[in-house]
């Protein structure tokens, strides 16, 4: 049951059977058939006083005072205030059409719209343009151009103003901002969701910017589809006036099936033909033809019946039909002749008889005695079959009556009687019988329909979308580095804080990163290369040919200056990319994308996944450059690059293995047992001298930073030891503590306890661990004040103590390291120089240029003191020149293919070739150099001892000479 909202009483008998029938009428109109008649209430005997009269329009008014607490969509209609009864059944259309009715905005759903009779509003308007008082020169073309230029000035819509011309395109505009912000319309409910992903994803700012342009292109969009004539056909009023059958007399061509959808020219005729014609009509009803009054009349009447018909049409997709469960009411308190009343009711049945066609509208009306409901000498009234005036039925019977002879009375023969109307007589008695009978209604209740596109329904489903947007949008942007909605990028997803994968679209790797390069790249930052390496790529044109090289390295730390490594392997990236696509300007151009594997690359894996999926989708990607730490995934990263087809041309790598097991593994390092074997020339020098002497490894423990490279090097440097001739000592081995600093403290002090103490040390660490080891040594009783050689890899090249870093080495000890890069054997100026005007370039405007510290050692400079800015230089231009085949970029394939036969010379690092080299064995020909780093007056002396550049395949032996001749061991080429 519904919420009672009015009780009250008419204090007339005549108003209960009203009462009843109507509440019954509107109650079950959604489950009886929609079979809604004209009830019209008469009084049965005439009264010059016009009592009974005025009872019967209080039975009217009375059932309206009931109906209107409910929601009911209704309307009161006084009679029209024309000069004529045409005019004012004409202005009683207008007012339905076009006012609004009660309880519109509190109804079932939404209000009603009249699209077919707002467009012959508009001819209406455009009428006078044909009507007789135009000058009769005018032929019948000129007068239908003249409609059509009318029409089309009034976009085929009626105007709003009050002269006919003012206010339609201001009500257009305000028209189309509502549909644009309402939710409960599609755009509206687009332009929100579209809003809030704005907002959720880049901030109010761009919601701000986006929401003004979608208003703006849905207002545009909204505007043409409504006004634009080019689209006229294809608006559903348009679609009725061509293909009714009630104009079809009208039409030059009366098939219906002059419209389609398909064929705009030819359906955009039929409705200019039909225009003309009903415009014709309307001018010669408004110059008094009673014929042509009768066919305005039923014609507006047609078209609001079939407005109504749409509103409640079933079958739609707002479910318009389930939503409203009761009909539209009419009152008309008095309709008479002179009022257009009457008038108004015949063309209502007259209509529906014609049409056979079921609308919703049910009126009730109120006659007065005197009149009839059809003009005299034209039949019977309706609602009262033969022989059945004398029994007098009471409201239910005659409803039941009239729907028994609805069929029948809509035949020919019975033309005279009007079939719809139900006509009700009420007795004096009745009408003058007063009582106190209480009726109640309640409200009309919304079904569960009326939650979709309801607004309330469309606030939480926008809510709940906007909640889910929001939810995931932060997942998106929790997983991806670029994750939004719209355009998620999943070449590079957030692990452990970091970016890891391929930077891609607008993903920045080192974004905010202010780590600046040394030396002659003072100030140049690693995002300032970053965004040098993206403007160099933006300039290759999509029609130019090119190749994409891949950088996989160490991009991100959660220090900046974690990522010393990254940067100047990226610098030397760059460098080669600008000397190719810019200083030599060669004909196929290097992109270069940039992949990050993290800090320590821990993350080499899912780097390199993404690397192999950007492979599949770009096939201008040739090769992979970096890979510069081994770790414990190396292998396995490098073997998901060989299954997407990509060479990988290492860096810094001295990993062993990957050579041997891997066929796409080309290395520019030299290997941990490369290192090994140079470094046994100096310590067979340093046992000689000292039979029986012991010696020790020291390496750093394998935890969750994956470090293969120190388990190499404590295994190759324990043979080398052996080899050399050292009694060895049991290895120790040390971890890192929570903050990532060395504990040397416990294996040191062991070391240093020992009988005898370790003349030699080699040290499988880490370069951040050498400052901490050197200091432990010349502290810790037993090897303080002993002279000791420590040995140690190539990792501490990446030491900058020339730029500040602190080590202090005591001056009893001596460190012997590993360099990968022999830049001083190789001594190729024009890259150094190229390399200080490029970096310069990336200076602010107006900054000095910078200068080499030794113009005539320029790879003395710190900026390549690490060796890894030649080392990646080198491997890039290793990898691009296979890469080509004269100007005509290769596949992958072919690169790979091309790396085991060209041979590659004067390159910073020598001459790199891996022509001749067979899968799965050992490459050679590594370049390399031994430094000897001591301590002397405060100052830490870093000097070459000896080396090979890459190329040569020599091995290192030692001088000739008396023993003891040269305190300092030293090496030469065979």
């Amino acid at each position: 049951m519904g919420r009672q909202v009015w009780t009250g009483s008419a204090g007339l008998e005549a108003a209960d059977t009203v009462f009843d029938l109507m509440r019954r009428l509107i109650d079950g109109f959604r489950r009886n058939p929609p079979v809604t008649p004209l009830v019209v209430l008469q009084a049965e005997e005439q009264d010059p006083s016009g009592v009974l009269d005025s009872h019967v329009a209080r039975v009217v008014d009375f059932v309206r005072q009931s109906q209107l607490p409910r929601g009911l969509l209704a309307m009161r209609l006084d009679g029209g205030d024309g000069p004529d009864a045409y005019s004012s059944a004409i202005g009683m259309v207008r007012q339905l059409c076009e006012h609004p009715w009660d309880n519109h905005r509190q109804s079932q759903y939404k209000p009603f719209s009249f699209p077919c009779s707002r467009l012959l509003r508009a001819i209406e308007q455009a009428a006078p343009e044909v009507g007789p008082e135009e000058p009769t020169v005018w032929t019948a073309p000129q007068r239908r151009e003249r409609l059509m230029r009318r029409l089309a000035e009034l976009r085929w819509r009626p105007a709003g103003g009050t002269d006919g011309t003012g206010g339609r395109r201001t009500s257009a505009l305000l028209d189309t901002a509502g549909a644009v912000m309402n939710p409960s319309g599609f755009a509206g409910a687009v332009f929100i969701a579209c809003l809030s992903v704005l907002l959720g994803e880049g901030g109010w700012r761009t919601a701000v910017w986006g929401g003004v342009l979608a208003l703006v292109a849905f207002g545009v969009g909204h505007l043409l589809a409504r006004s634009a004539p080019p689209l006229l056909w294809l608006r559903r009023a348009s679609r009725w006036f061509a293909t009714t059958t009630f104009l079809a007399p009208l039409s030059e061509r009366p098939e219906a099936a002059d419209w389609s959808r398909w064929r705009p020219a030819k359906s955009w005729e039929t409705i200019r033909g039909r225009a003309f014609a009903v415009a014709q009509q309307v001018a010669a009803a408004q110059a008094g033809d009673p014929t042509a009054r009768q066919f305005h009349v039923e014609l507006r009447v047609l078209a609001l019946l079939e407005d109504l018909r749409q509103n409640f049409r079933p079958h739609t997709l707002d479910m318009r039909r389930r939503k409203r469960t009761v009909p539209p009411v009419v009152y008309l308190p008095r309709a008479t002749e002179d009022n257009g009343g009457l008038l108004l009711l015949r063309a209502i049945s007259d209509v529906r008889s014609r049409r056979s066609e079921v609308d919703p509208l049910l009126v009730l009306a109120a006659v007065p005695a005197h009149e009839r409901l059809r003009p005299r000498g034209t039949g019977t009234d309706p609602g009262i079959a033969p022989g059945d005036e004398e029994q007098n039925p009471n409201a239910d019977a005659r409803y039941q009556r009239w729907v028994t002879g609805l069929n029948i009375g809509q035949s020919p023969g019975r033309a005279a009687s009007s079939p719809w109307i139900l006509r009700i007589p009420l007795s004096t008695e009745e009408l003058l019988h007063r009582h106190s009978v209480q009726h109640t209604t309640t409200r009309i209740r919304r079904t569960a329909a009326w939650l979709l596109w309801s607004r309330p329904c469309l606030i939480v489903i926008l809510a709940l979308v906007l909640g889910a947007g929001f939810l995931g949008n932060h997942r998106l942007a929790q997983e991806y580095c670029q994750g939004r909605l719209l355009g998620v990028n999943t070449d590079s997803e957030r692990l452990d804080g970091e970016c890891i994968g391929v930077a891609t679209g607008d993903v920045r790797l080192a974004k905010g990163n202010r780590l600046s390069l040394f030396g002659i790249g003072k100030d140049v930052t690693f995002e300032t290369v970053e965004e040098a390496i993206r403007a160099e790529n933006a300039a290759i044109g999509p029609q130019d040919p090119h190749v994409t090289i891949v950088y996989a390295g160490p991009v991100t730390a959660a220090d900046p200056a974690g990522t010393r490594k990254g940067l100047e392997e990226i610098t030397g990236v760059y460098l080669y990319q600008h000397y190719t696509n810019v200083i030599t300007d060669q004909p196929t151009k290097i992109k270069v994308v940039i992949a990050n594997a993290g800090e320590n690359m821990l993350h080499v894996l899912p780097m390199a996944r993404h690397i192999a999926d950007l492979a599949r989708h770009d096939r201008s990607v040739v090769g992979v450059v970096g890979m510069g730490r081994d770790t414990t995934e190396t292998e396995q990263a490098a073997r998901i690059l060989k299954r997407a087809g990509l060479p990988v041309v290492s860096t810094t790598n001295s990993g062993s293995h990957l050579a041997r097991r891997l066929s796409n593994w080309f290395g520019l390092a030299a290997t941990d047992e490369e290192e090994a074997d140079a470094l046994l020339v100096l310590a067979r020098q340093l046992a000689a001298r000292e039979p029986g002497a012991h010696a020790v490894v020291l390496s750093r423990s394998v935890g969750s930073e994956k470090d293969l490279y120190t388990t190499e090097q404590a295994r190759v440097g324990r043979r080398m030891l052996a080899e050399a001739g050292f009694t060895l000592a049991p290895a120790r081995s040390y971890r890192l503590s929570a903050q990532g600093e060395p504990e040397l403290t416990e294996p040191v002090g062991t070391i240093c306890s020992s009988e005898p103490v370790p003349r030699a040390v080699y040290f499988a660490g880490r370069v951040d661990d050498v400052p901490n080891l050197m200091a432990q040594l010349g502290s810790t009783p037993g090897c303080s004040g002993r002279p000791i050689t420590v040995f140690t890899g190539d990792d501490l090249t990446k030491g900058a103590y020339d730029e500040g870093e602190t080590l202090r080495i005591p001056e009893q000890l001596t460190l012997y390291h590993f360099s990968l890069a022999p830049m001083d054997l190789a001594a190729t100026r024009g890259f150094y120089e190229d390399a200080q005007r490029t970096l310069t370039a990336l200076l602010p405007v107006g900054s000095p240029t910078p200068a080499f510290t030794d113009p005539a050692r320029p790879w003395s400079d710190p900026m390549f003191s690490s060796g890894q800015t030649a080392m990646s230089y080198s491997a890039t231009a290793v990898l691009y020149r296979a890469a080509k085949n004269g100007d005509r970029p290769q596949s992958a394939a072919e690169t790979w293919a091309d790396l085991r036969w060209r041979p590659n010379p004067n390159l910073p690092v020598g001459t790199v070739s891996f022509a001749g080299s067979r899968p799965y064995a050992d490459q050679r020909g590594h370049g390399y150099e031994i430094t000897r780093v001591t301590y002397r007056d405060g100052t830490v002396r870093s000097e070459s001892v000896c080396g090979r550049p890459a190329g040569s395949e020599e091995r290192l032996t030692a001088p000739p000479g008396p023993k003891g001749a040269d305190p300092h061991t030293v090496c030469r080429l065979d």
